[in-house]
């Protein structure tokens, strides 16, 4: 069952879902989603700063007294069609305070406005201006959580097939890497999950590739079909009560067996975008303290 907390926030995400089901305007439903910052709490010490990163707008989170020279760079849930950074900054300011290390929060286009690959284009633009203001890539984490989580390694994948430097390390947060809903978890899971439905991942994948000609399993979007080899060190954390569980594990045999150092971790008990949490549930604050180790191990952060 997980702590009170953890069941609060199932319980927030339940009633969050049933708004959902009662309209099919998607800008209601990303007023809907703009609650989930709700669940974190305000993390101490970090400020914030929107700026133009290269042509996309994008959400600094600086805690006081982090590193100038290492990055998060980060990809928001909401299946490219709902939220932003703003949702957002809170929980990802809670993993940046416990890495040490600023975040950049890419605020890429929506869908069905813009449809892929704007997203992931624009996730490219944000990190291609990191380059340029001289970060070198080796201390550039990319993250992100849900769809987010799909961006944070496919950014990798961008940067491989455009002969751009890879990033240090890629933090991946309950994924959506099937964009075809292929993995048996969607159904068998459907009871567990509060926050997603098949139906609802459904319409967000049409959405995405409405008119683009782009199919759900094109390995450009779909990374159950990408090739993963000489991905960077990557850390894959999920919850087991989430649909996309399968997406998570799946893509780590893949991803191990194409000779990448894989890290893979649940959370019992943890729900869909756990970092959510950040800040008011215990387990997710140890979940923090873990990514956060590992992502300073991995980007070679100094001690503070």
């Amino acid at each position: 069952m997980g702590s009170p907390e953890l069941q609060h926030m199932a319980a927030f995400y339940e009633d969050m879902a049933a708004k959902f089901l009662l309209t099919d305007n998607i800008g209601v439903w990303r007023d809907i989603s703009e609650s989930l910052h709700l669940l974190a709490s305000e993390p101490e010490g970090v400020t914030y700063r929107e700026v133009d990163a290269g042509g996309v707008p994008a959400l600094w989170a600086v805690p006081a007294g982090s590193s100038s020279e290492h990055v998060l760079l980060h990809s928001h849930s909401g299946g490219s069609v709902v939220a932003s950074p703003w949702m957002d900054r809170k929980a990802v300011g809670h993993l940046a305070r416990a890495t040490g290390v600023p975040a950049l929060l890419v605020d890429f286009r929506l869908a069905p406005e813009h449809a892929f690959p704007a997203q992931t284009d624009d996730v490219r633009d944000a990190y291609r201006w990191l380059l340029d203001q001289g970060y070198e890539a080796a201390k550039i984490a990319t993250v992100g959580h849900s769809i987010g989580g799909n961006y944070a390694v496919n950014l990798a994948l961008v940067a491989r097939r455009e002969g751009l430097p890879l990033p240090g390390a890629v933090l991946s947060m309950s994924p959506w890497f099937d964009i075809a809903l292929d993995n048996p978890s969607i159904d068998g899971k459907a009871e567990l999950d509060k926050m997603l439905s098949r139906t609802q991942l459904t319409a967000f994948g049409d959405l995405m590739l409405e008119g683009t000609g782009v199919a759900k399993t094109d390995p450009r979007i779909n990374l159950q079909h990408a090739d993963l080899a000489g991905l960077p060190p990557t850390f894959v954390l999920y919850g087991d009560q989430e649909i996309l569980t399968d997406d998570s594990e799946r893509f780590a045999v893949r991803a191990r067996a194409a000779g990448v150092h894989v890290r893979l971790e649940v959370i019992p008990g943890g729900q869909h975008n756990f970092l959510f949490g950040a800040g008011k549930v215990p387990e997710i604050d140890e979940a923090v303290g873990v990514m956060a180790a590992w992502l300073r191990e991995k980007l070679g952060v100094p001690a503070s």
